[in-house]
């Protein structure tokens, strides 16, 4: 028979007086460090709640696919209708939640809370707006990871399983986010993505049709990057920036390009490295494992030359 534990040795006269310390000594930490605390009012974007908002979308975006409810042709209005009036509901708040956070940091006051709710409900509605163009972009991209992956047996199989298409699909509906400005959310939602697939595509980032990922795990796609259609890439694939530019205080400058931009019909290979304002032409096949950190043009390849290790070599396809 187990022992039962002693409370009481825990909760000493000591402790007591320790825990008060603790306590005492975080609290003038809060202070100290306000950039990292939030105690106010007006409370900020649940992260929770968007990520419950992210599996309601998943069922509007998917219908029978992610739900134990059957639906037909006779219940899916009522069905959506309710589950859009939810999702508005919800999503209103948290991006209103957003706005009005990010006026407080500004202005250390909130006199736009009014503003802030009426941002919240014109751009949830606008995301919903969008919903059947998402769609038609997602049915471009599942068909992409058909077509693409011999290991596929239906669309059925990619929609529920495949990393890759999880991942375009939560930063479909956090680009549409990011071009309205709204802070914080689509960011959230975004390494929601990263932190289930191990893949980092930043919702700034612009992404064409028919786009498949293959296998996934550690593809790193940058904010500025702008990706045409039919572009293929593997695992381990990184398009992000090679320097950062600075203001004459040191600071580094925000919003300019400084990512890859990927044209039609490439395919990049597994652990590829493709950095800074690099324009990859057309048709072009990217190797495994290679080093760019400047431009190729249209209908090239590129990979490793085999006599030396680092070097690389884009010479033209002949074409057919």
């Amino acid at each position: 028979m187990k022992e039962k534990y002693n409370f009481e040795l825990m909760w000493s006269k000591n402790t007591e007086k320790r825990i008060s310390s603790v306590v005492s000594n975080i609290i003038n930490n809060y202070k100290k460090n306000n950039s990292i605390t939030h105690i106010h009012k007006y409370p900020i974007p649940s992260k929770e709640q968007i990520i419950n908002i992210l599996d309601d979308l998943f069922e509007i975006l998917y219908p029978g696919y992610f739900t134990d409810k059957d639906l037909n042709n006779a219940n899916i209005q009522y069905y959506l209708g309710d589950k859009i009036s939810n999702v508005y509901e919800r999503l209103s708040k948290e991006i209103a939640n957003s706005f009005r956070h990010e006026h407080i940091i500004k202005n250390n006051k909130c006199e736009l809370c009014d503003d802030s709710i009426q941002k919240g409900a014109e751009s949830t509605l606008y995301l919903l707006d969008n919903i059947p163009k998402i769609r038609d972009l997602l049915s471009l991209d599942v068909q992409a990871a058909y077509d693409g992956d011999p290991a596929a047996k239906s669309i059925n199989e990619i929609v529920f399983s495949y990393p890759g298409f999880f991942a375009i699909t939560i930063h479909r509906i956090a680009h549409v986010l990011y071009e309205k400005n709204i802070p914080l959310i689509p960011r959230i939602m975004s390494e929601y993505s990263h932190s289930k697939t191990g893949i980092d595509i930043h919702p700034g980032a612009k992404i064409g049709k028919y786009f498949f990922i293959d296998h996934g795990t550690g593809v790193v796609i940058g904010e500025t990057c702008i990706i045409g259609n039919n572009v293929k890439i593997y695992q381990g694939v990184t398009l992000g920036a090679l320097s950062f530019p600075k203001d004459e205080k040191g600071k580094l400058l925000k919003g300019l390009q400084r990512h890859p931009i990927i044209e039609d019909n490439v395919t990049i290979y597994s652990g590829a490295t493709i950095l800074g304002k690099t324009v990859i032409g057309k048709n072009s096949v990217i190797g495994g494992n290679v080093w760019i950190v400047s431009s190729i043009p249209p209908n090239s390849k590129a990979t490793l030359a085999h006599s030396e290790k680092n070097i690389i070599i884009a010479e033209n396809k002949k074409k057919k």
